[in-house]
């Protein structure tokens, strides 16, 4: 895919980050994130996800109709869904339980997490993303769609393409798309597969456009100087996956979370 042209518009993108600075912080997402409903193991990674800067950035807000695409264990759920709960709308985009065994499983999974408290994820809401079904959410019904360190799996699974384009339907015209992925090196050809877990940014860019969308900006919050990106067992041998167990755990601890590029793309009026 295209590389120097959309490196340039990432960095063009990045001179409106300034900006952002400029709004005040939105305190009800303060306090979703500093709520003690939160699970422990996930409010020790917020010093590396940076979640009210990500979404600040991004621009969700409380009255909005927002779509999460494939949640995994609800780290940013248990923000969304309290921050969603009175004002907006919420939905979390997961495989269908027909699709498999598997699924079906995560699916239950997934359903008793959201009923453990249905004070604060009682209205959260289920869509269909994955095993052959791409329908997050009604079509324009959503003012943003946000996913989070997903993209190497559509691509690993054939189905990246088919991804974007349910985002873009999902979106209301204007809409925001709101992409983190671990950065690959641009001085590599991009896996197809993603199989290390990296992904080249303006490989992102052009699966975005190819669907319609249009980059608005892109932000350096989550980059990581530290990753080198060239690991036994890919992305997961960082934090917190620690794939290689005790063997050079110090090493990765000390490098972090992986290098992660933000994207902000809005779908044309």
């Amino acid at each position: 895919m295209r590389s120097s042209s959309l490196l340039t518009a990432v960095a063009a993108a990045a001179c409106m980050l300034p900006l952002a600075s400029a709004f005040a912080k939105d305190e009800a997402l303060a306090k979703a994130i500093a709520s003690e409903h939160r699970s422990p193991n996930f409010v020790e990674r917020d010093a590396a996800r940076k979640p009210q800067a990500v979404l600040e950035f991004i621009g969700v807000k409380p009255n909005q109709t927002v779509v999460e695409i494939a949640p995994g264990g609800g780290y940013w759920t248990e923000i969304l869904g309290p921050y969603l709960h009175d004002k907006g709308t919420y939905y979390t985009a997961i495989t269908p339980r027909a699709a498999s065994e598997r699924a079906a499983t995560a699916a239950d999974t997934w359903q008793k997490k959201l009923d453990s408290d249905k004070a604060r994820y009682g209205k959260v809401k289920i869509g269909d993303f994955g095993g052959g079904k791409f329908e997050p959410a009604p079509a324009g019904s959503a003012d943003v769609v946000v996913t989070f360190r997903n993209v190497h799996n559509w691509m690993g699974q054939g189905t990246a393409e088919q991804a974007f384009a349910s985002f873009y339907k999902a979106l209301k015209p204007g809409g925001i798309l709101g992409v983190e992925e671990h950065r690959a090196s641009n001085d590599q050809p991009q896996d197809p597969k993603a199989a290390s877990g990296y992904v080249r940014e303006d490989y992102t860019i052009a699966l975005a456009e190819k669907a319609g969308f249009k980059l608005l900006a892109s932000s350096p919050l989550l980059n990581n100087p530290k990753d080198t990106k060239d690991y036994p067992k890919g992305v997961w041998t960082l934090p917190p996956t620690l794939a290689l167990g005790d063997q050079d755990r110090a090493k990765y601890t000390a490098i972090g979370e992986s290098d992660n590029f933000l994207l902000k793309f809005q779908k044309p009026q």
